[in-house]
């Protein structure tokens, strides 16, 4: 059957083509309104791995999460990834990964981060270079380089290669993606440009890897986060992203 997935995938890729010119939930072209590549912004640290990322265990509610992101998180989700960005107007982020055991949800792991350049949104659009506010599933994944392990269905290929015009510090963005599950199918490869909710809603939201600064609308981890992530997402535990400002994630 994976390989059956797999020949299905290819094809998927296949049909996309180019979809990455439209960058990372960016505006066309891949480029920004200041003409440098995605993420080109100045004085961003790149994100690493936290200390003390497995103190943290049994807990009733994801931390710093409010009422109503909560209630939206599915009843059978065991394993979130929250995204708790700095500021509304933040470009900078750290993400934890929580798994939900028998007595709660236990922190697996926590890592420095970048979301859009220009911060957050509850109204995403194309090309405001803000991530978007909420709670979105998990379920597929890919990238450059080869499957590292992960649970999810992972599409290898080099058609996650970026435009040669991006910025040299982007190369790498797509080496591992995660597809957010923002106005896409989901169960196809991160490459499938179909945008259930229109072209001005924007698309391509990924978790990628980081190239030390602000994003079109992904959030951006580590090679090492990135790689831990796909070997703990586990789509029988119906893994979902919350994602979002602090003042936006705790209302």
């Amino acid at each position: 059957m994976r390989t059956a997935v797999g020949a299905m995938r290819t094809a998927a890729v296949a049909a996309a083509g180019l979809v990455l010119l439209a960058g990372c939930g960016g505006a066309s072209g891949g480029r920004n309104g200041d003409g440098k590549g995605d993420g080109a912004g100045k004085g961003e640290r790149p994100g690493g791995p936290a200390r003390g990322s497995s103190a943290t265990t049994h807990l009733k509610n994801i931390p710093e999460v409010g009422t109503a992101l909560r209630s939206r998180i599915p009843a059978g989700s065991r394993q979130v990834v929250a995204v708790y960005g700095k500021g509304v107007n933040s470009a900078d982020a750290t993400v934890v990964l929580y798994d939900k055991g028998t007595k709660g949800w236990n922190r697996k792991g926590s890592w420095g981060a970048h979301n859009g350049r220009r911060g957050w949104t509850v109204d995403h659009h194309e090309g405001d270079k803000r991530s978007p506010v909420g709670v979105f599933p998990l379920t597929d994944a890919g990238g450059v380089l080869a499957d590292p392990g992960a649970k999810l269905p992972y599409t290898h290929s080099s058609a996650f290669t970026p435009p040669s015009y991006w910025s040299k510090n982007t190369r790498h963005d797509f080496d591992y993606v995660v597809a957010i599950n923002y106005n896409r199918v989901k169960g196809t490869s991160p490459l499938d440009p179909t945008r259930p909710q229109g072209q001005s809603k924007g698309g391509g939201v990924w978790l990628h890897m980081d190239h030390g600064s602000g994003t079109s609308a992904c959030v951006s981890v580590s090679k090492s986060g990135m790689q831990a992530l796909l070997r703990a997402l586990d789509p029988a535990r119906h893994p979902v992203v919350v994602m979002g400002d602090k003042a936006h994630l705790a209302a």
